[in-house]
C-alpha cells in the first residue's frame, strides 16, 4: 500500500528514539516534510539527518512536552519553518516508577501526567488551529495497551494512557466536521531502546506477555499511525487502535 503525504507538514513528538523516529522516518519516506520534535535535542537533530541523507525533508526542534509554553512554541516552529501544519503525531511519553498508589512518589506522579496526558492536550491546543488553518489534517495520539486494561504498580501511567484515549475522543467529535480525524494507537510492549537495558529473565517476562511470542516493532507502530494520518483512513474517527500482538485479547 503506497501511502504518500506529498506537500505535508507532520510534526512527531518524542521522536529523538523509538517509536517516535520510526514514526518521523515513515511519514518522511511518505513525503512529508517532519519536524521532530524531543527533549533530547542532540537525538532530534540525528533523527532529522537521518531523514535529510535519505533524501526526505525534516526540521529538528528541543521541547518539554508538559510546559505549555514549549508546546505552543514548537508548534509555531513547524508553521514558521514549513508554512503550515498538516498531521501531528503526539508521541512524547515517559513511564515513571514501579509503585503502588499509596506508595507512589507525589513529584513522579505529576511528571507522569505532565508528559503523557497534559502534553498531549497543548499539542492538540496548539496544533489544531493551525491544522484548520491549513484546511484540515488528521492527529495520532500514542496511548498503549494500558489505555484499556491495567498494569500493576504503574497508576500514573495507566491513568494517563486510559484519559489520553477519552481526550481523543472527544477531539474527534468537536473538529470532525471541520475535516480534522484525531485517533489514538496502543502499542503493547515495543522492542526500543527503553528496553534494550533489560536482563535476559525481564526480557522474556515481557515478551511472555504477548501470544504471538515476541516484542512489537517501532516500524510496524509507525506503519499503523501512518495509515491512520491518510487519507486512506478517511473514514477513521474517534477510535483507539490496539498493536499489541494478542495481549489484550487474553
Amino acid at each position: 500500500m503506497d501511502i504518500r503525504f506529498d506537500g505535508k507538514t507532520a510534526l512527531v513528538t518524542g521522536a529523538g528514539q523509538g517509536i517516535g523516529a520510526a514514526i518521523a522516518q515513515e511519514l518522511a519516506a511518505g513525503g512529508a516534510t517532519v519536524v521532530v520534535a524531543d527533549l533530547d535535542e542532540d537525538s532530534a537533530n540525528a533523527v532529522a539527518a537521518e531523514i535529510g541523507a535519505l533524501g526526505g525533508a525534516a526540521h529538528a526542534t528541543k521541547v518539554d512536552t508538559s510546559d505549555a509554553a514549549q508546546v505552543e512554541a514548537m508548534v509555531n516552529f513547524a508553521v514558521d519553518k514549513t508554512g503550515a501544519l498538516h498531521l501531528m503525531v503526539n508521541n512524547a511519553g515517559i513511564g515513571g516508577p514501579r509503585a503502588t498508589i499509596a506508595d507512589y512518589p507525589l513529584d513522579d506522579w505529576h511528571q507522569v501526567i505532565g508528559v503523557n496526558l497534559h502534553g498531549v492536550f497543548y499539542g492538540m491546543k496548539y496544533g489544531l488551529p493551525k491544522i484548520l488553518e491549513a484546511g484540515g489534517g488528521a492527529i495520532v495520539n500514542m496511548s498503549s495497551i494500558l489505555g484499556s486494561v491495567g498494569f500493576a504498580q504503574s497508576p500514573a501511567y495507566v491513568a494517563a494512557k486510559h484519559a489520553l484515549v477519552g481526550l481523543t475522543r472527544n477531539a474527534a467529535l468537536e473538529y470532525a466536521a471541520q475535516g480534522v480525524r484525531v485517533n489514538a494507537v496502543g502499542p503493547a510492549f515495543i522492542d526500543t531502546p527503553l528496553l534494550q537495558n533489560l536482563d535476559d529473565e525481564m526480557r522474556q517476562g515481557l515478551v511472555s506477555l504477548h501470544p504471538v511470542g515476541r516484542l512489537g516493532q517501532a516500524a510496524e507502530v509507525a506503519a499503523l499511525t501512518a495509515f491512520l494520518l491518510s487519507e486512506r483512513a478517511a473514514f477513521v474517527n474517534g477510535s483507539y487502535h490496539l498493536i499489541d500482538g494478542g495481549y489484550t485479547a487474553q
